[in-house]
């Protein structure tokens, strides 16, 4: 009998949205997987999966005049992007030589058959110098800079989370030969249960794994809520009182989900086929901005005007609009090929792997 391949896999620290692709995906994937990442390793991790925490690269350091800085103040002396080569390599910084020497040390023991990176250029770059396909997840945005170019072209494949046709990308035009666009994964792809129709005059506001964005929420919340006395709010995530492990049934109860544009929220939104308000958040490369034009140009759903300076939040006055054009949408979320997208993915790693 073959032995089962062996992948690495990195997940990148910044909120809770590449962890949730790695989970999406893995139960696709016919091979054992090492993951590394910065994370702390979920309470339960699937079958054949191990975790290989790395240390933090963000911590301060101390700068050549004795001051203790972040490696990305320019006076702190670490040039982090090394003159516009690299999005994060830190000079003279212990946690990112720690982490990328863990790296090298696993790959150069176990030598697995591919590597998943979501997302670094320089773990990408660091993979291909040892040998090792690495398979870059692209992500939406104005990635044209030097450093995207760089990790594309050492990917053995580029896997892109989304449907063909919609999220036009010239930067990857480069390495069009080896991207791969399997759709929009989420990991509620298959799901039907739930119910069967979402009742009216509810909202459910999504407020995500990652940090940004939550400070202040249940004031904005309460505010909206003021403004739009014939609906009822309720907010799931940013605490351990508002957090479920299984949010499916709340996303197919609700009328009307308000949501952020980060890939996973997006994805799942269409697997539960709803009407949402989507509020983009900051992100770098304009990554959930270039996501929330697409989805208002589609149909898909309704994006207010930049609003207040906090997290472009709608103002309270601006709610009653919002909900009752959510309401009226007949979104087609078929545009986003979710079903199936976590088996394609794994798919195209596997492919790699063999």
């Amino acid at each position: 009998m073959t032995a089962r391949p062996l992948v690495g896999w990195y997940v990148h620290h910044h909120g809770a949205g590449h962890l949730t692709r790695l989970l999406a995906v893995r139960p696709h994937l016919d091979a054992d997987v090492v993951v590394v990442s910065s994370l702390a390793a979920p309470a339960v991790l699937p079958e054949g999966t191990t975790w290989l925490q790395l240390p933090r690269d963000d911590h301060d350091v101390v700068a050549p005049d004795g001051t203790t800085r972040p490696p990305g103040d320019p006076e702190s002396g670490t040039d982090p992007t090394v003159r516009g080569l690299l999005h994060w390599a830190p000079l003279h910084h212990d946690g990112h030589a720690g982490r990328l020497a863990a790296v090298a040390t696993w790959i150069a023991h176990a030598r697995p058959r591919a590597f998943v990176v979501d997302v670094s250029v320089e773990v990408t770059l660091l993979v291909r110098l040892l040998g090792v396909p690495p398979v870059v997840v692209a992500q939406p945005g104005d990635r044209s800079d030097a450093p995207h170019a760089l990790g594309w072209d050492a990917a053995d494949r580029v896997l892109a989370p989304w449907a063909e046709g919609l999220h036009v990308s010239p930067a990857l035009d480069r390495v069009r030969d080896r991207v791969r666009l399997v759709g929009g994964i989420s990991r509620h792809d298959g799901r039907v249960d739930g119910p069967g129709s979402p009742a009216p005059g509810t909202v459910l506001v999504l407020a995500g794994g990652g940090s940004e964005g939550r400070e202040g929420l249940a004031q904005r919340v309460a505010e909206a809520s003021r403004a739009t006395p014939a609906w009822r709010w309720s907010v799931l995530g940013g605490s351990a009182d508002s957090w479920v492990d299984d949010p499916w049934p709340l996303l197919r109860g609700a009328e009307v989900v308000v949501s952020a544009a980060g890939q996973n929220s997006v994805a799942d939104l269409a697997a539960a086929g709803t009407r949402a308000v989507v509020v983009p958040q900051d992100r770098p490369f304009d990554e959930q901005r270039t996501t929330a034009r697409l989805l208002a140009a589609r149909g898909l759903a309704v994006v207010p005007d930049r609003g207040r300076a906090d997290h472009g939040w709608p103002a309270p006055e601006a709610w009653p609009e919002l909900l009752d054009r959510a309401r009226a949408l007949a979104p087609d979320w078929s545009l986003w090929q979710v079903d199936g997208a976590a088996a394609r993915a794994a798919a195209v790693i596997a492919e790699v792997a063999r």
